[in-house]
C-alpha cells in the first residue's frame, strides 16, 4: 500500500515538473531525496525507489509575482491518502492580509472543483493557481505599461509644450554672436529676437527641448553680464495669442536696434509685460 501511494504522489510530482513553463519552478524542501526519488522515477517508472523519511514539500513559484505556494503532500504512510487533503499554504512577499485571504479562498474552491481527480495537487496547479498567478502578472503588466505610457506621453508633452526665454546682456555687438543666434533659430525652430548694442537683449519661443538646447548654446559664449532673465512655459493665453509652430515670415529671426523696439514687438506678440516687468523699455534698462 505504502509503496502504490509511494508511486502516486511519485506520479503526480513528475506530471506537475513536465507541466512547468519556464517561469514557472518547484523547489522541494527536504534534503534532496523527493528530487532524486524523482529523478530515477522518472529515468525508470518500475525500478525500485527509497521511501524518503518526510512528505514530499516543496514550494510552487512564477517569476515576477509576489505570492507563491508551499505545498506538502500527505504523509505516504497516511492510509486516508487520496480523501484528506494535501496541506497548502500561501505566501508573499509584502503581501496583505487581504490579498492571503483572497488566495487562501482561491485554493479551498481549487479544491472543492477537483475533489474527484486521481491526482489533486497537479489539478489544483494546472487548473486554478498557476492560471490565476500568470492572470495576475498580466494584469499588473498592462497596468505598468498604461502608466508608462501616460508618463511617456506626459513626458512629451512636457517636451512639446511651448517655452520661452529672455536674456539681458551689457551689450551684443559681435557679428559672429548675431550670426549665430540666427543659425540657432533656424536649426532649433524658433521664433524671437535680438537687440543689438546697447543693452543687449535676446528672446526666443519653441518647444521646450529646443529652447534648452539654444539656452545652453548662448550660456556657452563668452558674455559680459549675461542674465537669464527666465526660461518657462509660455502662458496658454498668450501663447495662444501667437503661433505655436511658427512657419516662414514668423518664424525668422529679427533684430531690432532700439530698446522701443523690442517693447513693440513684445506688445504686438502680446507679452509687453514680460520685458516691462525686467524694467527693459522703462528707466531699468534704456537705451536708444
Amino acid at each position: 500500500m505504502k509503496e502504490d501511494v509511494f508511486k502516486q504522489q511519485l506520479e503526480e510530482l513528475h506530471l506537475i515538473q513536465c507541466s512547468l513553463l519556464p517561469t514557472e519552478c518547484i523547489v522541494f524542501l527536504d534534503s534532496g531525496s523527493w528530487t532524486q526519488a524523482i529523478t530515477k522515477y522518472a529515468e525508470d517508472p518500475y525500478s525500485t525507489l527509497l521511501l524518503p523519511d518526510s512528505p514530499a514539500s516543496f514550494l510552487l513559484r512564477v517569476e515576477g509575482s509576489k505570492i507563491w505556494f508551499e505545498i506538502t503532500l500527505a504523509p505516504v504512510g497516511d492510509n486516508k491518502f487520496g480523501i484528506s487533503k494535501p496541506s497548502v499554504s500561501v505566501k508573499g512577499e509584502d503581501i496583505t492580509r487581504a490579498d492571503q485571504e483572497r488566495w487562501q479562498k482561491i485554493v479551498v474552491e481549487g479544491f472543492e472543483d477537483i475533489a474527484d481527480s486521481e491526482f489533486p495537487i497537479y489539478a489544483l496547479v494546472a487548473l486554478h493557481l498557476l492560471p490565476k498567478i500568470h492572470e495576475e502578472i498580466d494584469l499588473l503588466a498592462l497596468a505598468d505599461s498604461k502608466i508608462g505610457q501616460m508618463t511617456s506621453e506626459n513626458t512629451l508633452h512636457e517636451q512639446s509644450c511651448i517655452f520661452h526665454v529672455l536674456f539681458t546682456s551689457h551689450h551684443l555687438i559681435s557679428p559672429n554672436k548675431r550670426r549665430s543666434l540666427q543659425q540657432w533659430s533656424s536649426s532649433l525652430s524658433l521664433s524671437g529676437f535680438a537687440k543689438v548694442g546697447y543693452p543687449g537683449v535676446i528672446y526666443a519661443q519653441g518647444e521646450r527641448s529646443r529652447i534648452e538646447e539654444f539656452v545652453d548654446n548662448v550660456k556657452a559664449m563668452q558674455w559680459l553680464a549675461l542674465k537669464v532673465r527666465f526660461v518657462e512655459p509660455l502662458d496658454t493665453d498668450l501663447h495662444n495669442k501667437s503661433v505655436s509652430e511658427p512657419t516662414g515670415e514668423a518664424r525668422k529671426w529679427k533684430e531690432f536696434q532700439k530698446v522701443g523696439e523690442v517693447v513693440e514687438e513684445m506688445r504686438k506678440l502680446g507679452r509687453e509685460e514680460y520685458v516691462v516687468e525686467m524694467g527693459i523699455g522703462s528707466a531699468g534698462i534704456n537705451a536708444t
